[in-house]
């Protein structure tokens, strides 16, 4: 099947609100349909008896379900993990993964602040969390609204609504409150409107418990936390349409994958040498596991909203720094360099 060819997830969203449940109900796999809406699973690699299924709960025809081609753009943050291995789709929906204490809502605001800078307008609706970083990302947001009713008012009075990021509690998909929102910025024929969607309740979202179709999966790591290695985003589990699907250009797209592969085996690498020590290694995986401790160490980066406390500037990197900084960890052109010397900096 084609690369290029899509689930048409707003039509999923729109006319099966309830998507996990109704999937378990015909026997498909909570975990595949929502790999499948993310992107993380390609529309290629599905079986078509999961996309005849599918597109029997949508009500629609398997040609209404799949799109083909793409106009999704990326919004470049400046953040070196989230541009590399989980870009935001304008007009996508992006959901974070954390258990509390591991910066969540850190990155929430240092988003909210980065895209304001943009030109974004942010609103925040209304929850009841008394949590300061939460209280913090209300503070910072252009607007507060106290229900979906008063989004919907006061995107009806922008002129530039596809300029507007709404972020919410992710309680607002277990109540639907969230697909009816979708649901009226349709049927009044507003252009898609990015939505970023945390959980301050500190529990890990599993498969059986999802946020609904997402276009952007930012998790964090326990591990990365614990080591404050900070943004703590999970380099491995990150996904985004925009890298899934292809709709980048081939030198993300390559430098993405070589990146997320050299990560995924130096964590192996690193379980053996905390267990067995490193004499005990092959040389050549040696090598692997020094770069990708650089690697590692080379995605943290400075925040704006934490310079008070870190007394560091925050740093904007833009992606083809970032791609070309992460190229040439990979490559060894930092070899000379130790990982404390490429922690919190911006370019390389």
């Amino acid at each position: 099947m084609n690369s290029n060819i899509k689930l048409n997830v707003a039509l999923l969203r729109r006319r099966v609100p309830n998507l996990t449940s109704a999937a378990k109900a015909v026997g498909l796999r909570p975990a595949t349909v929502s790999n499948l809406c993310t992107g993380k699973i390609p529309v290629g690699r599905a079986e078509v008896k999961t996309l005849v299924a599918l597109a029997s709960l949508a009500n629609c025809t398997l040609d209404e379900l799949l799109i083909r081609g793409s106009r999704l753009e990326m919004i470049e943050t400046g953040i070196k993990v989230v541009d590399l291995f989980c870009p935001i789709v304008k007009g996508g929906r992006v959901g974070f993964v954390a258990r509390a204490q591991m910066g969540q809502l850190v990155l929430l605001n240092e988003l909210i602040v980065r895209l304001q800078g943009k030109g974004f307008k942010m609103i925040f609706i209304e929850a009841d969390s008394i949590v300061p970083d939460v209280v913090e990302a209300k503070a910072a947001c252009d607007h507060v609204c106290k229900s979906t009713h008063e989004v919907f008012e006061l995107l009806n009075s922008m002129d530039k609504k596809e300029d507007a990021v709404v972020v919410a509690d992710r309680a607002i998909v277990k109540t639907g409150d969230l697909f009816d929102m979708g649901d009226r910025f349709e049927q009044s024929g507003f252009p898609e409107i990015t939505t970023f969607l945390y959980d301050p309740s500190g529990e890990a979202v599993d498969e059986n418990d999802p946020y609904g179709p997402l276009d952007t999966l930012i998790p964090f790591d326990l591990d990365l936390a614990t080591r404050q290695l900070y943004p703590a985003v999970h380099p491995v589990k990150a996904v985004s349409t925009l890298l899934e699907d292809a709709l980048l250009d081939n030198n993300h797209l390559s430098i993405q994958r070589r990146a997320k592969k050299m990560l995924r085996r130096y964590r192996e690498i690193r379980v053996l040498v905390n267990n067995i020590g490193e004499m005990k290694i092959p040389e050549s995986e040696i090598e692997l596991y020094n770069r990708g401790q650089r690697l590692e160490a080379f995605l943290t980066q400075p925040f704006y909203v934490a310079e008070l406390i870190t007394n560091q500037e925050g740093v904007y990197v833009p992606v083809e720094s970032t791609l070309a900084g992460v190229q040439k960890v990979i490559d060894g052109g930092a070899d000379s360099l130790s990982p404390d010397e490429l922690k919190y900096i911006g370019k390389l």
